[in-house]
């Protein structure tokens, strides 16, 4: 699961597919359709438009952006995998998580910033497996943990401001 370039790309519990050069991505024609904002962006929809399947790679592109990053004078890119997950891979999943929060030495109970983030990249995991599966069940996934990142962000601006008193 963790995604581990020789280009340096930074550890996540997502896959990726192996980085490219940027100009080499271009080159091949390779574009990924940029997610906006909650405020006025949405998602492609994953009905057929003029014909035309939304094709799986467009979904997984817009849920889940690819990475981007320099390493001396080049840029690198890395796309996330539209290989369907299996249930080895779950079990694989479960298991680098728990050696990521180790390693990392997340604390195990209260506000954990660390164990915050790897389980958000957990979770965002699942909904690139469940996309590929069914794109329908996977953006909704996306809308609920979209729901939970606001929920929590209200919370914390809440709390930040009641400690201000």
């Amino acid at each position: 699961m963790a995604s581990q370039s020789s280009s340096s790309a930074p550890p996540s519990l997502v896959r990726y597919d192996p980085a490219a050069l940027l100009s080499e991505a271009k080159k091949k024609g390779v574009k990924a359709p940029v997610r906006k904002g909650a405020k006025g962006g949405s998602l492609p929809p994953v009905q057929e438009t003029k014909g035309q399947p939304v094709q799986t790679e467009d979904i997984l592109n817009s849920i889940l952006p690819p990475r981007e990053w320099a390493d001396g004078q080049q840029m690198w890119v890395q796309y996330v995998s539209s290989t369907p997950g299996t249930r080895l891979d779950v079990i694989n999943l479960q298991e680098l998580l728990d050696q990521q929060l180790k390693r990392r030495q997340a604390r195990e109970t209260g506000i954990c910033l660390i164990r915050e983030e790897l389980y958000a990249q957990c979770f965002d995991e699942i909904i690139r497996q469940v996309t590929i599966n069914c794109a329908e069940r996977g953006l909704l996934l996306l809308r609920v943990r979209d729901e939970v990142r606001m929920t929590v962000a209200a919370y914390r601006t809440l709390y930040e401001s009641a400690i201000a008193f």
